[in-house]
């Protein structure tokens, strides 16, 4: 059969679904709305794996907080999905669904018959928390098939399977299950103590189900030992769930239980509200000891309003106490229930038989907890030691993120201080090249590439104009007005460069009031007709000064091109250009005039 795609290459769909699933024992509300959401948008991309994920998704959600028909049409429709698709792994997880909702139907052996052939090759296919699931289905029907022993060793296996650090919070199911064997064997002290832990764990999680669970093993505890009162508080808190976040409610309360502990506590009130809701609830095919629970139940709301034939009619009501399925704790509860009742009817007979079936009860359930506490022992053992590594990784992690951070820290000081160190440099660097005063290139960025540009104009046979400019009278200006007036004017004809110019044209400080222009691709009669131009712009110009106004500035330029002469190299092109400006001084200034080879 063709294995499902691997996360790879998952499409956001199926991402999402596979997310819902990862978070349905850490937020079991983020869980829902993200199945929710995959499915629909697998529908409309036609991702099919997307699809059965998020059914199966939705189907663990339903069996614990929605009604369990909705629960197994999902199960069986994300099954028909995964069979269509040959992914062998999500049928067996969906079959671990089915055989859940069909023991909370009380069909106890049809449930294990589904679960048990899948163990040893469910785990060779399936992923950590996946194993631990098949692993605790079989351990509660064991559990309820009233085999502790088998059903420690399976939840100690499933522990080690899918523990803290990689079970994605499904060990909070354990301390739930943990918590509720050691109740129907007896050992409440303990079950008090896996209660206390599990809900430091649910601390951390969103999970009403878990919480609940954890509450009502709490309540159960506490009634067994003779301490009813203290469960009311833990009773009140339970109801206040009822209207979770995720809106559906606790699908399993338990009010059975909840209303014998309050009527032990004396609070008959409360203990008929809830007595009340445990009919509304009841299952006619769930779990034998519901059945027996609600009719102590019964027997206590009678017994409290001194109806004792009432009381024991409902406990002669039961089906025998001996059939499989209903726990040693339900028949010693119903058993000394009978007892008192017996009693306090004058029945010492009956209140003596019935002690005999409590105690023949009460034997059984110490042995089973014998035989169970090697296993009980080695699973507490574990469950230390997963949460140490638990907490070692937690440390570890949070070590890493520190670390992690501090790191960033130093990532963002050092690059800071290299931009800084970048920009420093190029800062450097255009001071090397540049002109501080006018912007435009210096002599030995000119003296770079001149050479080049020489070269390139002789490979492609096209012209190269060089210029040599000089400002003239510019001796007069600073003697008349000063140093500053002239780096004024200096500056203004390299703005007037800068404008008058293309991008590739270089325009260079060449020294003092002398600038250099080096025109790729111009001949020298072109470059003439721009510094006219530019002459002409120049003369425009004024400037408003201490000692008065400047006007009517001129400057004397020579242009010399390659296609001039036969110039051998760079340096006899840009000597031919300066003794042309120099021709343009001597014949009067003002002009721009060419070089003859």
């Amino acid at each position: 059969m063709p294995a499902p795609p691997p996360p790879s290459r998952a499409g956001p769909a199926l991402r999402l679904a596979r997310r819902a699933w990862r978070l349905q024992y850490r937020d079991s509300a983020q869980s829902l709305a993200l199945a929710e959401r995959a499915l629909a948008m697998g529908d409309r991309l036609g991702d099919a794996s997307a699809v059965a994920w998020a059914r199966l998704a939705q189907a663990y959600h339903h069996m614990r907080y929605g009604p369990m028909p909705v629960a197994l049409r999902e199960f069986r429709a994300a099954r028909r999905g995964f069979a269509r698709l040959g992914d062998e792994r999500g049928q067996m997880l969906a079959d671990v669904g089915v055989a859940r909702c069909t023991w909370r139907q009380g069909r106890l052996h049809e449930a294990l018959d589904i679960v048990l052939p899948l163990r040893d090759r469910g785990m060779a296919l399936l992923r950590h928390e996946e194993r631990g699931m098949l692993l605790n289905s079989i351990a509660g029907c064991c559990s309820v098939m009233g085999r502790p022993d088998e059903a420690f060793g399976y939840m100690y296996q499933a522990l080690r399977e899918a523990g803290p650090a990689r079970g994605h919070g499904f060990d909070t199911v354990l301390y739930c299950n943990l918590a509720h064997e050691l109740c129907l064997l007896g050992d409440q002290d303990e079950a008090l103590a896996y209660v206390e832990e599990g809900l430091r764990r649910c601390a951390t999680m969103n999970t009403p189900l878990f919480h609940a669970a954890l509450l009502i093993n709490r309540v159960q505890s506490l009634t067994d030992v003779g301490r009813a009162a203290d469960a009311l508080p833990v009773i009140h808190e339970l109801l206040a769930m009822r209207d979770d976040a995720v809106g559906l409610g606790v699908q399993d309360m338990s009010f059975e239980s909840l209303a014998i502990a309050a009527l032990r506590a004396g609070d008959v009130a409360l203990g008929s509200d809830l007595l009340q809701r445990a009919r509304a609830a009841v299952d006619v095919d769930g779990l034998p000891d519901t059945h027996i629970e609600l009719a102590v139940a019964e027997a206590e709301a009678a017994r409290c309003a001194g109806r004792l034939d009432d009381a024991l009619g409902h406990l002669a009501r039961l089906d025998p106490l001996t059939r499989e399925g209903i726990s040693l704790r339900a028949r010693c509860m119903a058993w000394q229930l009978r007892a008192d009742l017996c009693q306090l009817q004058g029945d010492p007979s009956g209140a003596v038989h019935a002690l005999r079936e409590w105690q023949l009860a009460h034997l059984a359930r110490s042995a089973m907890a014998s035989r169970a506490r090697q296993q009980a022992a080695s699973l507490q053992t574990e469950l230390m030691r997963a949460q140490r590594r638990h907490e070692e990784i937690d440390a570890r992690r949070q070590a890493s993120e520190r670390a992690r951070e501090a790191l960033s820290a130093i990532n963002r000081q050092l690059s800071a201080r290299v931009a800084e160190v970048q920009a420093l440099q190029l800062e450097l660097q255009q001071q090397a090249l540049r002109d501080p005063l006018t912007g435009l290139y210096n002599r030995r960025h000119m003296n770079e590439v001149l050479g080049p540009m020489f070269l390139l104009a002789q490979r492609d046979r096209l012209p190269l104009s060089v210029v040599i400019v000089d400002l003239d009278h510019f001796k007069a200006v600073n003697d008349r007005h000063g140093h500053l007036a002239g780096d004024r004017v200096l500056s203004a004809f390299g703005a007037l460069l800068a404008v008058h110019l293309r991008r590739s044209d270089v325009a260079c400080r060449y020294g003092g009031e002398e600038f250099c222009l080096l025109m790729p691709r111009t001949a020298a009669a072109m470059a003439r007709r721009k510094l006219a131009a530019m002459l002409k712009a120049w003369r425009a110009q004024t400037f408003d000064l201490d000692a008065g106004r400047l006007t009517q500035l001129s400057f004397s330029a020579g242009v010399a091109d390659t296609a001039a002469g036969e110039w051998i190299a760079p340096e006899q092109l840009l000597r031919a250009a300066d003794d042309a400006a120099l021709q343009a001084k001597r014949s009067g200034r003002g002009r721009v005039v060419l070089a003859t080879p």
